[in-house]
């Protein structure tokens, strides 16, 4: 189960949770409004689900835990249950308000994250980390307001179950002091959790921990993104990181990035509210995500600033996500009732132009109901969205030497043209010079680069991107060595109808386009591409990436290989 995934469907919605701590807090005097009613609603209808993964075999070592979706006990979907129902207990509104058998689930489950967590204070991540000192941060997201959320329950016989918790707690900071990280964003979710453990147990440990990682600096660029350019997955997680801090330590600056960030992000939205992921360099990369995991982010901003675009994007994810979607997010305003207040007024989103992020080797442009983005370092390096209708990706590859995928280390702006290219040489190798030959005729001890070359053959690929009313004109150029076969793909996601195209005999999911023109629908949105080109039917060719499972049109041909293709 994805420990950063709000899963929207039966038990899984409580068990990944992703909650960050928050501030100290008090019984509440202000009155929840209606869409915070609906939240709370939503968890209490999941407290049924919880039951299929508890362990209730008494002679298992993980007695009281929860299991994930494929039957293994782990501290994430504990942590993740004990969140959910220490907040329920902590409502009014509530069924399971001061519910003392919940209460009990909780504490079988408490003792069982403490047999999860090892004796330096870490628990792992059995997908692939093993004393995991940043994912302890990451259930710390959990178990810090499932502590508050209980106390502020007033339960009567939980004081085991916070002991518990405490326990827990503090055997966690011991981890979070000294524990290294793997990536970037795991600095700052070990700070949050840091800020939000100092603030229950005050430890200049854990300030002077949190002040080492800060020294490093934020890795925000000047286009506004992060290192890791993750917009489904860790984007949103180091702004809600960096929010805590700011708040806990009294640090304002810090939301200087998360502004950045959260600006920047208004120009990498989908006319449908899906945000844009090709660019990423983590396992998001090319998933489907709308902007649920930015709602607290752009709530928070826009109130504290007044800010009318944020209060618009808010709106926006509000439309265009689910109710269970952003109810993954009750912690946070359960905790800060400053959020519940109404947002500013809108002030318009940018929805029409065409705009370069060089840092991140992105080209975004948007004419309102369509838009499309361009990529470097990306062998699917154009993306077309108009509405639902989606071409998720673009590619083009010959069959030159193995090695004839194009991508493009760069994108250069010329005038209203978006140009990428690449060039290859495919030599052949002389014999080695005589006093380099090894007496055993071993042919890894004579290497190909000490190797005169000869008959190098050379392949240039040149394509141009540019806008027509209403859509994008691509025109490709591949030349140099001659009759080299070409396979170019226009890849849709699945859940359309194609119209104009004939289907590929050997291939399933597979179309070639024979036609003048083709078209994809997808309800009522339908993108349009033409002219076609099919001189032969060989779409998947050595050394190119494996055909995706999509539906794929190909266009095909031989070097000299130029063509304009039009999308609409």
């Amino acid at each position: 189960m994805n420990r950063r995934t709000f899963v929207t469907t039966g038990v899984s919605t409580l068990c990944a949770m992703p909650v960050l701590g928050f501030q100290l807090f008090e019984k509440y005097t202000t009155a929840k409004p209606a869409w915070l009613l609906e939240w709370i609603k939503i968890y209490d209808q999941n407290v049924p689900n919880y039951k299929p993964l508890k362990v209730t075999d008494i002679n298992h070592r993980y007695v009281g835990g929860y299991m994930n979706d494929v039957e293994i006990p782990n501290p994430h979907s504990t942590a993740g249950i004990i969140a959910a129902s220490c907040m329920l207990m902590s409502c009014p509104e509530s069924a399971y308000y001061q519910s003392k058998e919940l209460l009990k689930e909780v504490e079988s489950a408490a003792w069982c994250m403490l047999k999860f967590q090892h004796t330096d204070g870490t628990i792992d991540l059995l997908d692939t980390n093993f004393h995991s000192t940043p994912d302890t941060g990451f259930i710390l997201e959990n178990i810090v307001p499932a502590y508050k959320f209980l106390k502020l329950a007033n339960v009567k016989g939980s004081e085991t179950t916070l002991e518990l918790l405490k326990t827990f707690l503090k055997n966690a900071g011991e981890a979070l002091t000294v524990g290294g990280i793997h990536t970037p964003n795991h600095r700052w979710v070990v700070s949050a959790a840091l800020t939000k453990l100092n603030e229950l147990f005050p430890d200049p440990r854990y300030v002077n921990r949190i002040e080492q990682w800060l020294a490093e600096h934020i890795d925000i660029d000047a286009d506004g993104q992060y290192n890791e350019k993750s917009t489904n997955s860790y984007s949103p997680i180091v702004n809600r990181s960096l929010i805590i801090i700011a708040k806990g330590l009294n640090k304002p600056e810090l939301l200087e990035p998360v502004r950045k960030n959260l600006m920047m992000t208004f120009y990498y939205v989908h006319p449908n509210g899906e945000v844009v992921t090709e660019a990423s360099n983590r396992q998001d990369k090319g998933t489907i995500g709308n902007m649920a995991k930015y709602y607290y982010c752009y709530r928070y901003m826009a109130l504290l600033d007044n800010n009318g675009e944020m209060a618009a994007m808010c709106r926006l994810i509000e439309n265009t996500s689910t109710k269970n979607q952003l109810a993954g997010y009750l912690d946070y305003f359960l905790e800060d009732p400053n959020l519940w207040k109404e947002l500013p007024a809108s002030k318009a989103l940018p929805t029409n132009y065409a705009k370069a992020f060089p840092y991140s080797g992105v080209v975004r442009i948007r004419r309102e109901n369509w838009d499309a983005t361009i990529l470097s370092n990306n062998a699917s390096w154009l993306t077309f969205h108009k509405g639902n209708a989606i071409l998720q990706a673009m590619r083009v590859a010959a069959s030159f030497f193995g090695k004839g995928q194009f991508d493009s280390v760069k994108i250069e702006q010329q005038g209203n043209v978006w140009v990428l290219q690449k060039s290859l040489e495919g030599p052949y190798y002389q014999p080695i010079a005589k006093e380099q030959i090894v007496a055993d005729g071993d042919w890894d001890k004579m290497p190909r680069a000490n190797r005169p070359q000869s008959e190098i053959q050379k392949m240039e690929t040149i394509v141009k991107i540019s806008e027509v009313n209403n859509g994008l004109q691509i025109d490709i150029d591949m030349s140099g060595t001659e009759g080299v076969p070409v396979s170019f793909e226009l890849i849709f996601r699945a859940g359309g109808t194609f119209s104009g195209v004939t289907k590929h005999p050997k291939k399933d999911n597979a179309y070639l386009l024979t036609s003048e023109s083709g078209s994809y629908t997808v309800n009522t949105d339908t993108i349009q591409f033409s002219p076609g080109k099919a001189e032969h039917k060989g779409s998947q060719l050595r050394g190119a990436l494996p055909a995706m499972d999509a539906p794929t049109v190909y266009l095909t041909g031989f070097t000299p290989f130029k063509h304009t293709i039009t999308l609409k």
